[in-house]
Formats: C-alpha cells, sequence, structure tokens
C-alpha cells in the first residue's frame, strides 16, 4: 500500500495524517448539517468539534510522547516526527480526550445533551471511516495473514517503522472491513435522525453500532500491542467496545419523561 501519499522535497505527506484530515473536514460540515436538523445552534456546534479535536490531537501527542520518552531526551526534534508513529492506543486516547472536551463544552454552552451527542453521531462514524481508509493506507491496525483474493501485502519500508506491519506477507484487509462499517453506520444515522422517538436514540444505536463493528473485526486484526485479556480471549478494543455497546444500550432505554423532538429540541 502506500504511507507516504506524495513528497514536497524532504517533506513527505503520510497517507494517514491525509485520509485523516480529510474525514475530519467532512465530519465538521456534516455536523453543521445534523446541528440544522436537531434545531441546535450551527456556531456551538462548529466550536464545540473544533475544540474537541484539538483536544483529541493534544491527547494522542501526549500519549506518543510519554511512549517515546526516553528516546526525545537524546533527540528532542524527533518530538515533530511523532505524529507519523501509530499505536492502538492512539484512536481510544483521541476518542476520551475529545468527547471528554466536548462534554464540558456542551455544558458551558448550555447545549442539551443527548440532543448534541444525537447530532455528532453520524459525523464522528464518518469520521472514523475515512481514519480507517487512512490506516489501510499506512499498514496501522493491520489484520492477520491470509490466503484470501482480496488480500493487500505491504511493501513500503514507512509501514513497518512506522506502525510495525510486517512486510511482504499477505494479510486481511481489516482496516476496509471496519471503513464501511463505520460508513454504513453513518448513513444509517443520518436517515434516521429525522425520525428518533426519543432523545439519545441516535447517540445510543451509534455507541452500539459502533462497539459491533469494533469487537467484530478485531477478530482480523493482529494482536500485536493491542493488549491480550482473559487468556487471549479479549483484547483491548474488544473491551471498549463492550463498554460501548452497554452504554448505548442504557442510552437507548425508554424514559419516561419522553416527549416529542421538538419539544426536547426546542423546549
Amino acid at each position: 500500500m502506500h504511507p507516504v501519499l506524495f513528497h514536497i522535497g524532504a517533506f513527505l505527506i503520510p497517507a494517514y495524517g491525509a485520509a485523516a484530515a480529510i474525514g475530519v473536514l467532512l465530519a465538521l460540515f456534516l455536523a453543521q448539517h445534523t446541528a440544522r436538523v436537531a434545531g441546535l445552534n450551527c456556531g456551538h456546534v462548529w466550536n464545540l468539534c473544533v475544540v474537541s479535536l484539538f483536544a483529541a490531537l493534544v491527547a494522542q501527542r501526549l500519549l506518543l510522547v510519554a511512549m517515546n520518552v526516553g528516546n526525545l531526551r537524546h533527540h528532542p526534534a524527533w518530538a515533530l516526527s511523532l505524529a507519523m508513529v501509530h499505536h492502538p492506543l492512539l484512536s481510544a486516547v483521541g476518542a476520551l480526550g475529545g468527547g471528554g472536551c466536548a462534554a464540558v463544552c456542551a455544558w458551558r454552552l448550555k447545549m442539551p445533551f443527548r440532543q448534541t451527542a444525537d447530532m455528532l453521531a453520524a459525523p464522528l462514524a464518518l469520521g472514523l471511516a475515512f481514519e480507517q481508509l487512512g490506516a489501510l493506507l499506512a499498514g496501522s491496525g493491520y489484520g492477520t495473514e491470509t490466503a484470501v483474493r482480496w488480500a493487500v501485502t505491504y511493501d513500503h519500508p514507512m509501514a513497518a517503522i512506522w506502525s510495525g506491519t510486517p512486510l511482504g506477507i499477505p494479510l486481511h484487509p481489516v482496516q476496509a472491513y471496519a471503513g464501511l462499517a463505520f460508513l454504513t453506520l453513518s448513513i444509517f444515522l443520518l436517515v434516521w435522525q429525522p425520525a428518533i422517538r426519543q432523545a439519545g436514540d441516535l447517540a445510543g444505536m451509534g455507541l452500539m453500532g459502533g462497539g459491533v463493528a469494533v469487537y467484530i473485526t478485531e477478530l482480523w486484526r493482529d494482536t500485536e500491542g493491542r493488549g491480550a485479556m482473559l487468556s487471549g480471549a479479549l483484547d483491548g478494543p474488544q473491551l471498549g467496545a463492550i463498554v460501548l455497546v452497554v452504554a448505548g444500550a442504557l442510552l437507548l432505554l425508554e424514559r419516561k419523561d419522553r416527549r416529542p423532538d421538538n419539544e426536547a429540541t426546542h423546549g
């Protein structure tokens, strides 16, 4: 595949970063649409998304610095290249940092929590779909060895350096599986948004759908560095996926205080 999209002199553009950036931009613009459907202030939504994105990037960079602090003591300039290094924990740390910041911003801006979460569900799934496309190009979160006809084989040395991807071995394109799952989820949530019965339903379905997608696709991912648990029966992302499904189910529970959507949004 192509971990390096193209070069500008000695400066190279990583495919992972480019795909993730496109996903972020599309998610931001989609959030403006879902905000209008939900009856939320589009300006507040834009500010919340931008600040949360910044928080996610900072959280990921801090993790990379903490993991490479020994090397950085001797080579401080390497801190500028850490964004090209991929690790299984990066997505989880970014999600926690961005999600926590989004919750604080929603509270500070007096935005209704459940409606805000509903509005973000489809854009987040779309952003994750493009993030997985970048991972496929870069070799990050690579799959297990396979003989299927649609296997991918990495031969670029940067894939091994940045992501530890094995070279010359046919692998499951598990990132494509996950990307298609997230894209399908995003479309489903976008179509379903005008018909939700109670605030929080869209976010609940997004959490459950995302959790199921992560749990199933992990079956085809290489377990290296993903935190094996219960004698290898689960890995870290699968445990997180179970938490997502449970949280989504709680949001989907019927509530006695349920009001019509227009009242819940504008009341």
